[in-house]
């Protein structure tokens, strides 16, 4: 992997003891977004974040409980970007190779398997954009510099 992303709420996380994935939700801060140009669902995720900090709160049956439902509770993250600490909450942003401690296992058995960021092409990104690359991905368009700055994206 070249490159490390930051962990975002959404992101798909997944217990060595569990059966099945859940989502992380952040319950720590509410104003720093990434990967969200409107602000509204991204919020990045922190060492803070510990507890019942999943949207489920379980990875199906759990082999620590004799397959018993699983009930995770994160005591720590490690593994997380260390020359970052967010104002709100006083925490070190997750990265997508952060694992959590749980109670249970008593070990980092949480690994972050999607870091919950998605591309989303925005009006801006349309208008950088050289037009021999629209050319490269799409040779049936051919457009002038001129006709990218005028062109209406939809909001999607």
């Amino acid at each position: 992997m070249s490159k490390i992303h930051l962990v975002c709420q959404g992101a798909i996380c997944k217990c060595q003891f569990g059966t099945a994935p859940d989502t992380l939700k952040v319950k720590t801060q509410t104003k720093r977004f990434i990967n969200d140009s409107k602000g509204e669902s991204k919020l990045t995720s922190t060492d803070k974040d510990i507890g019942q900090t999943f949207e489920k709160n379980t990875f199906g049956s759990c082999a620590k409980m004799n397959n018993n439902p699983c009930k995770p509770s994160v005591t720590k993250w490690e593994g997380v970007h260390d020359k970052v600490t967010l104002q709100d909450n006083g925490g070190k942003p997750l990265l997508e190779n952060s694992k959590a401690t749980c109670a249970v296992a008593g070990s980092p058995c949480i690994e972050i398997i999607n870091h919950g960021q998605i591309c989303e092409i925005t009006e801006q990104n349309i208008k950088n954009v050289s037009p021999e690359v629209i050319k490269i991905i799409n040779p049936a368009i051919n457009l002038s510099i001129d006709e990218i700055d005028k062109l209406q994206i939809p909001n999607i």
